[in-house]
């Protein structure tokens, strides 16, 4: 009569413990789950003889960030190769220093700029500005103009605010971003 009733109580610990377990490891696997612009290394190279703004994902993937089309944006020295070159190392420094969350528009010294921020309408500064634009343009358009339309079409990742500024989730931005070949 011992043996049926230990062996009982071991299938129901044993059960126990199996479920405990499938548990935790699904919690482990839910909680974290990648973040390809977190791992993300960005650079400048060209793309059809445009400069263009990459992220190489940590999975591999070369995502399009911005394509630098225009050379008369800004005066001399100050060339779309230029831009894309300061830029790419700005994405790549706010991205180390975990201050590319999002990305939004604002004002800085009467300037209309697109700044990294850690949440949504983070305020511009001169420790999170990713790019000046040029007077007179509205930002918002302008931000949307230069990011890949498929990344933006993606889902949830534009958010615009009473203020009159754009905020785009940049994580969920580059995960879903067109990847260009090599």
């Amino acid at each position: 009569m011992k043996q049926p009733l230990f062996s009982q109580v071991s299938r129901a610990l044993t059960q126990t413990v199996t479920l405990a377990s499938l548990t935790v490891l699904a919690t482990i696997a839910t909680t974290n789950q990648p973040s390809y612009a977190r791992g993300a290394t960005f650079y400048c190279s060209k793309s059809q003889g445009v400069p263009v703004t990459f992220a190489r994902t940590q999975d591999g993937r070369k995502v399009t960030i911005i394509r630098w089309t225009s050379n008369a944006y800004f005066p001399p020295p100050w060339t779309a190769q230029r831009r894309c070159v300061e830029v790419s190392k700005r994405f790549q420094r706010s991205n180390d220093k975990g201050t590319l969350k999002n990305i939004t528009t604002g004002m800085l010294r009467g300037e209309p700029v697109v700044c990294a921020g850690t949440s949504q309408n983070s305020r511009c500064t001169d420790d999170n500005l990713l790019f000046t634009l040029k007077r007179g343009i509205n930002p918002n358009a302008t931000l949307r103009r230069l990011l890949d339309r498929r990344g933006l079409a993606a889902g949830n990742t534009l958010h615009e605010s009473a203020s009159d500024t754009i905020n785009i989730n940049f994580e969920d931005y580059i995960n879903n971003a067109t990847v260009e070949s090599d």
